[in-house]
């Protein structure tokens, strides 16, 4: 083996996951199989960093292997890639979930780490000369993986790395924003050279590398990037309508440039980032630790809220090239874009191949991301208006307030009015607080139900029971009712008679 750096290093490894990695190691030796560290585990670990997938190479069936491990780990594998023998061991009751992902060598250690997409990710640990100790481990780093560590620097491996899988091309942005690091020049020509080739990738994989990049407190930057590297209009050439045109003189950006600020202001508003001379907006701004916790809460397949308003903020305005008209006083209009908006975000979604939850979720954001404007039309809004706000955003209602507030500082910009920021932070503070405060107001507990109308005023089965349910559930939210003989009075007036 040639070039590997003979120095010894310390690897951040958890406590928990060091016992298992001498477990899994005396194991492996008593089959005499070879077995090494490689991957994001190793890179993390050198970063002081903890990393719950524990990817490893082993000469050997990786598909036989694992299984055996699950077996006598009381673990459970999973087939990842069946033709190029990889496979993932879980853990169902260990507390942190960890993953034990097994491949197959190619070759011997060194043509594998070659083989790989990143220099970073090409640094290797034989898990026998470990011996359970951490702090003095060889590393094997035919590729100066560990001087790009140290560099803060993401490096294709060849000039083939892409070529060899197009997935790198969006793994290199996400790599870069998940460590913060830069591209190395020659890799970003790469890149511009075969962005065409991400087509090609399965939706499955795109989205969750959007997603990881989403996630992070730099997806605005790393959106920019995409874009400058030619791999946002392959992703989503839908948005390249956007580009360049014009919206009325209250609008700073253009949509196109609009869309990418609504991100980088969704994440000043979630506290990702600071920038100067923004602190006096975002004080105004509703924060709390519940609203942390709220927004880092999965929706389903491992992505959060987070990723999703994100990801509602880039599309919010997709429909505006579609629906803009200029009217003869000369007033621009894009009537009906956040429902068009919808119908356009929509097939987006299902080529990434999102799951009908997450669908649902960016759906409603972005149907009603005007409707938290509507709600400053009031000094204070009502209950019931508060009750109909909630009701039609469903399990988005929050996120979508947020995405108002990135929507209405990404529209002014650097012309942004304090006092009209003011007036709209502090209303959706407001509303906010009846929220946590006042849920059951806000979605009240049923009074009555259909079988009760039926049965006391005759009516049968259909729309108009449901209209009535909903006048009655209106009502109460705006504190008119709250009983159910009460709930009964009231239906008897709608329909004209007594009880």
């Amino acid at each position: 083996m040639t070039n590997l750096t003979e120095e010894r290093l310390r690897i951040f490894v958890p406590e928990e996951a060091v016992h298992l990695l001498e477990k899994l190691s005396e194991f492996l030796q008593q089959r005499n199989i070879d077995c090494y560290l490689v991957g994001g585990f190793v890179r993390d670990g050198l970063m002081d960093r903890s990393n719950n997938d524990i990817d490893l190479a082993v000469d050997g069936d990786a598909l036989k292997i694992s299984s055996q491990v699950a077996t006598a780990f009381d673990g459970r594998m999973i087939p990842l890639d069946e033709v190029n023998q990889v496979a993932r061991v879980i853990f169902p009751h260990a507390e942190s979930r960890w993953h034990l992902d097994f491949a197959s060598l190619h070759g011997n250690i060194e043509e594998d780490l070659r083989c790989r997409d990143f220099t970073v990710n090409s640094i290797a640990v034989r898990l026998t000369d470990t011996k359970g100790e951490w702090s003095h481990v060889k590393l094997l780093d035919p590729l100066d993986g560990y001087r790009d560590l140290r560099q803060r620097t993401i490096r294709a491996v060849s000039d083939d790395s892409f070529r060899q899988d197009p997935a790198r091309l969006l793994r290199a942005i996400r790599l870069a924003a998940a460590l913060d690091f830069s591209l190395e020049p020659h890799t970003e020509s790469l890149i511009r050279r075969d962005s065409e080739l991400i087509v090609n990738v399965a939706g499955e994989r795109l989205r969750d590398e959007l997603c990881y990049i989403l996630d992070t407190p730099r997806a605005y930057s790393s959106l920019c990037h995409l874009d400058k590297l030619g791999l946002l209009a392959y992703l989503m050439p839908e948005l390249a309508g956007a580009r360049g045109v014009t919206q009325p003189k209250e609008h700073y950006w253009d949509v196109f440039d609009h869309s990418l600020e609504t991100v980088a202001c969704v994440e000043l508003l979630l506290r990702e980032r600071t920038t100067e001379g923004i602190d006096r907006l975002l004080a105004l701004a509703p924060w709390s630790d519940e609203l942390a916790d709220y927004f880092s809460r999965e929706i389903s397949g491992g992505h959060t809220r987070r990723c999703l308003l994100k990801l509602a903020a880039l599309l919010h305005d997709i429909a505006k090239p579609a629906t803009k008209t200029i009217e003869e006083s000369g007033k621009m209009r894009f009537l009906g874009h956040a429902k068009e908006g919808v119908s356009m975000a929509t097939p987006i979604m299902e080529r990434f191949k999102f799951s009908n939850r997450e669908i649902k979720t960016v759906q409603l954001m972005i149907e009603h991301h005007l409707r938290p404007g509507y709600l400053l039309s009031e000094d204070i809004p009502s209950r019931r208006a508060i009750y109909k706000y909630f009701r039609d955003t469903a399990e988005a209602g929050i996120d979508t307030l947020f995405l108002g507030l990135a929507d209405h500082l990404a529209a002014r910009g650097p012309t942004l009015d304090f006092n009209e920021w003011r007036r709209h932070a502090e209303t959706t503070g407001y509303i906010l607080s009846k929220w946590f405060e006042e849920q059951s107001t806000i979605v009240p507990p049923k009074l009555i139900d259909g079988h009760i109308l039926m049965q006391k005023f005759g009516l049968s089965p259909g729309a108009r029971i449901g209209e009535l349910l909903e006048m009655v559930r209106e009502a109460q939210a705006s504190g008119e009712i709250n009983t159910a003989e009460e709930a009964l009075d009231f239906v008897a007036k709608r329909l004209g008679r007594d009880k």
